[in-house]
C-alpha cells in the first residue's frame, strides 16, 4: 500500500492528512476555504489518488501553505524508494477558454517553474511567453497570489519538480483550475507502477 498519513500541528496551523497513491480519486477534503478545497478536489480527482484533508488555522496564508506541506510530505512518504515508478509526467489540460500545459519530475529535487501570461491574447513574443507568472485577483473571496505558496511547499516537501505554463486564457478560475487539473493528471502518470521499470528510474540509482 503506497500510503501515508501526516500531522502537522504547529502555533498556527493543525493539518491531518491521509493519501492513498493507488486509489480511485476519492476526496474527504476540509480547509475552511471554499476555493481551496474545490481545487483541492480536482487534484485529487485527476490523480486518481484518495486524500483526506482536514485543517484549521489562524489565517488563509498559514493554512494554504501548510497544506502544500502536509500535502507534499505525504506524497514523498507515501512513493517509498520510488522504485518502478514512471517518474515523468506531464499533461495538457484545457479549461474552456484557457489552457495550461504541467509537467512533473519526481527527481528528489525541488523546483517549482511558472511562465506564462494569462492576460495575453495571444501572446506576441517570445519574451512574454517566457515571463514568471503572477496571479493576482481573488476568486470566491481567495488570494490567488497564494497559489505559488502553495504549490512550492508542495514541491519543496514532494522532493519533485514542478513546470507550470499557461497558453491563454480569460478567466482567472478556470485558468487555476486548469493548472490544479493538469498536476492532477501530471501526477497520476508520474506516480504509476511501470511493470518495465524494476529499478528506482534514474541511472544514478538513485532519486
Amino acid at each position: 500500500m503506497r500510503s501515508s498519513d501526516i500531522k502537522r500541528k504547529t502555533k498556527e496551523t493543525e493539518i491531518c492528512l491521509r493519501l492513498l497513491i493507488d486509489g480511485c480519486g476519492e476526496a474527504k477534503i476540509e480547509t475552511g476555504i471554499s476555493f481551496l478545497s474545490h481545487l483541492l478536489n480536482l487534484l485529487t480527482y485527476n490523480s486518481l489518488f484518495d486524500v483526506e484533508i482536514a485543517a484549521k488555522g489562524d489565517i488563509c496564508h498559514h493554512i494554504t501553505e501548510d497544506i502544500g506541506i502536509a500535502l507534499g510530505s505525504g506524497l514523498n512518504e507515501a512513493l517509498g524508494d520510488k522504485k518502478g515508478i514512471r517518474r515523468y509526467g506531464q499533461s495538457l489540460l484545457p479549461m474552456d477558454e484557457s489552457l495550461a500545459m504541467v509537467a512533473i519530475d519526481i527527481s528528489g529535487r525541488p523546483n517549482l517553474i511558472m511562465t506564462g501570461s494569462p492576460k495575453a491574447l495571444p501572446f506576441s513574443g517570445k519574451s512574454q511567453f517566457l515571463s514568471p507568472l503572477n496571479l493576482s485577483g481573488t476568486v470566491d473571496g481567495f488570494d490567488v497570489s497564494l497559489i505559488p505558496e502553495f504549490l512550492k511547499a508542495f514541491v519543496d516537501n514532494a522532493k519533485l519538480t514542478l513546470h507550470i505554463t499557461l497558453f491563454y486564457g480569460k478567466d482567472t478560475h478556470h485558468l487555476i483550475e486548469a493548472i490544479f487539473k493538469g498536476i492532477g493528471r501530471a501526477l497520476r502518470s508520474a506516480c504509476e507502477l511501470d511493470e518495465r521499470t524494476l529499478n528506482i528510474p534514474s541511472t544514478k540509482g538513485i532519486l
